[in-house]
C-alpha cells in the first residue's frame, strides 16, 4: 500500500501552504504531487517556492500561471490566454528571487509513475493534441473524462486549474481534483490524500483550517494588481 498526497493551485498562498503541510506531517504520507499553479494571483511566491523546493519529498508540474510568469520574468510573450493578465504576472515576476524562476522552469508539464501495477497520471489540466492545456470543462462528467483518456493505461488521474474539487470513477480509473489548496471562499486550505493498495485506489479532500485574514489584507497592503478582482472572484470577497 502507498499513500501520498496531492495539491494544486496553491496560487501564492503561504498560510494556507503551512496549514496543509503540518497537516500532512501529522500522516503517514510517503510523497506529495503538486500540480502547479504555485504562483500567480497570491503575493507570497517567495515564500511558497522556498518552503516546497528545499523538500525531497515534493514533484511538481507545471500550470499555466506558473508559465506566465517566467514568460513575464524573462521578457517573453504571455502564454495563451494570459496577455491581459501581464501586468499582474510582470509585478509577481519581479517580487520573485531569479534563482526560483530557473527552479521552475525545469517543471514538466506531465509526469507518470507506477505503484503496484497502476499507472499514475499527474498533470495541472487535461493537455489538448499540442500539449497545452484544453479548456476548462466546468460541467465534467465521467464519460467526457473517459473520451480523453479511454485509449491510456492510466488508472489514476490527478490534475488542479478548475479550482472545484472533481471525483470521478469508472470502470477503468479514478479522476481526482482535491481543490484549489490557496483559492477558497472558505478559510479553508484543501489538498487530498490517495491511497493505493491491491484492492484500488481511493481519494479523499481534505480541508484544513487557517487564519486568512492577515493574507487577505496584503493584497490592499502590497497594491497587488487587479486586487479587487482577485479578491472577489477567488476568494469570494472574503473580508472586503
Amino acid at each position: 500500500m502507498k499513500t501520498i498526497a496531492i495539491f494544486t493551485d496553491i496560487h501564492g498562498n503561504h498560510p494556507a501552504l503551512q496549514a496543509v503541510l503540518q497537516d500532512i506531517s501529522k500522516k503517514q504520507i510517503e510523497h506529495i504531487y503538486c500540480l502547479g499553479d504555485v504562483v500567480g494571483i497570491g503575493p507570497d511566491s517567495n515564500q511558497v517556492l522556498e518552503q516546497l523546493t528545499t523538500r525531497s519529498d515534493v514533484s511538481f508540474v507545471m500550470g499555466n500561471h506558473d508559465l506566465a510568469v517566467i514568460a513575464a520574468a524573462r521578457n517573453e510573450p504571455a502564454p495563451v490566454g494570459h496577455h491581459n493578465e501581464r501586468q499582474h504576472h510582470e509585478w509577481l515576476a519581479k517580487r520573485i528571487e531569479p534563482k526560483y524562476i530557473e527552479v521552475m522552469r525545469d517543471w514538466s508539464m506531465s509526469l507518470t509513475t507506477s505503484t503496484l501495477d497502476n499507472e499514475l497520471l499527474f498533470c495541472h489540466y487535461h493537455l489538448d493534441p499540442n500539449k497545452w492545456f484544453a479548456p476548462i470543462d466546468k460541467l465534467p462528467t465521467t464519460e467526457a473524462l473517459e473520451q480523453i483518456y479511454s485509449k491510456t493505461n492510466y488508472k489514476l488521474v490527478c490534475f488542479g486549474h478548475h479550482h472545484i474539487v472533481h471525483h470521478f470513477q469508472s470502470d477503468t480509473r479514478v479522476y481526482f481534483n482535491p481543490g484549489s489548496l490557496g483559492c477558497y471562499n472558505k478559510p479553508y486550505a484543501r489538498y487530498g490524500i490517495v491511497t493505493i493498495s491491491e484492492k484500488g485506489i481511493t481519494a479523499e479532500v481534505q480541508e484544513v483550517p487557517y487564519n486568512n485574514v492577515d493574507f487577505l489584507k496584503s493584497y490592499e497592503a502590497l497594491q497587488v494588481p487587479d486586487r479587487e478582482f482577485i479578491l472577489k472572484i477567488f476568494h469570494g470577497g472574503q473580508y472586503l
